[in-house]
């Protein structure tokens, strides 16, 4: 039986907290999705693990027999973790095809040709559990006030590049260097609070939502840039998908146009994030090329548009570097 390491640690977390939400809140999640992973954990083990109702959550017998053994696997798999690895090999991860961990990884393994990198894809969220885990030597993410809140030692981070958020028109449509975020319906590629898929790119939208007084389209998320080129293409309606830079550049190569939001200029903040541990030369190397290549590239100073700049305000980096949070004036009728 292949038992999913990830789902013994939500059990697990449930089982100390006895206490659905707080659990999920601890983890991260949505409380649906954690229930949801529950019972998938369940079913495979033949069993029920828990009793809930309204008010209260405990363990059956087997979920007691259980938590042990899952203790003693988790702390097994940390152990593994822990065991050192090759100086010259470099773990990290990328988030789809976006690209600023994909340049660093060019910069690195272009300047150490004799180190090999092991990459892997991961969104955010799961990058930062893998480097607490020992299975990531660096991790480029974006961090949250949650995800600082949920760890508060063992790693560090700063702010490598601020991202800016562009709005992709319709094949046909005519170019403009700027549009109204209120002139069409505002569209992205991404899972809501309530799917069960939520993520730290999610967390970033509906802030901004939030800061707008917009309702953005939450059309899921796709993934690839191809899956998502695909569905822009076949939209038959108006609107404007907000879209990394990243992704906005391969768009406006096909003809479709992009464009700068008008009001306001949303920035989206990547962070390279280390454990907080003597680490080898490999990874060392790979932290000052990351900042070589931030400053080379200008990432850390977005470059001058009329609207006004937007990180959300609890963003976690550094407050010397921060951008100033606002609110989105909305055009008179």
């Amino acid at each position: 039986m292949d038992l999913d390491l990830r789902r013994l640690r939500y059990f697990v977390t449930v089982a100390d907290e006895l206490h659905f939400g707080r659990a999920a809140a601890k983890l991260y999640i949505s409380q649906p999705a954690l229930s949801k992973q529950i019972r998938k954990l369940e079913d495979q083990l033949g069993g029920r693990l828990l009793e809930r109702d309204s008010r209260h959550v405990t363990l059956t017998a087997h979920g007691h027999r259980v938590l042990s053994d899952a203790r003693e696997m988790i702390a097994l798999a940390t152990r593994i973790g822990e065991q050192p690895i090759e100086s010259g090999t470099v773990r990290i991860a990328h988030i789809f095809e976006l690209q600023t961990s994909r340049i660093v990884a060019d910069a690195f393994a272009a300047a150490y040709p004799g180190v090999q990198l092991v990459e892997r894809s991961l969104d955010s969220l799961r990058q930062l559990d893998a480097l607490l885990d020992k299975r990531l030597d660096v991790a480029i993410l974006r961090v949250t006030a949650a995800m600082v809140a949920r760890n508060p030692t063992g790693w560090q981070f700063h702010r490598l590049r601020l991202e800016p958020m562009l709005l992709v028109g319709r094949p046909g449509d005519p170019p403009k260097a700027s549009v109204s975020l209120f002139e069409r319906p505002v569209e992205v590629f991404a899972d809501t609070p309530a799917s069960g898929l939520y993520n730290a790119h999610g967390d970033y939208l509906t802030t901004f939502e939030r800061a707008t007084g917009m309702s953005m389209r939450w059309l899921g998320n796709p993934g690839t840039f191809g899956h998502c080129s695909a569905a822009v293409h076949r939209a038959t309606d108006a609107g404007y998908i907000l879209e990394f830079e990243s992704y906005a550049a391969r768009y406006a190569e096909s003809g479709i146009p992009i464009h700068h939001p008008a009001e306001l200029q949303p920035y989206y903040p990547w962070c390279i994030a280390w454990r907080d541990e003597p680490h080898s030369a490999a990874v060392a190397n790979f932290l000052r090329i990351a900042e070589h290549t931030a400053r080379q590239h200008h990432w850390h100073l977005p470059p001058h548009h009329p609207a006004k700049p937007w990180v959300p305000p609890d963003d976690p980096t550094d407050s010397s570097q921060a951008v100033a949070a606002t609110t989105a004036p909305r055009p008179r009728p």
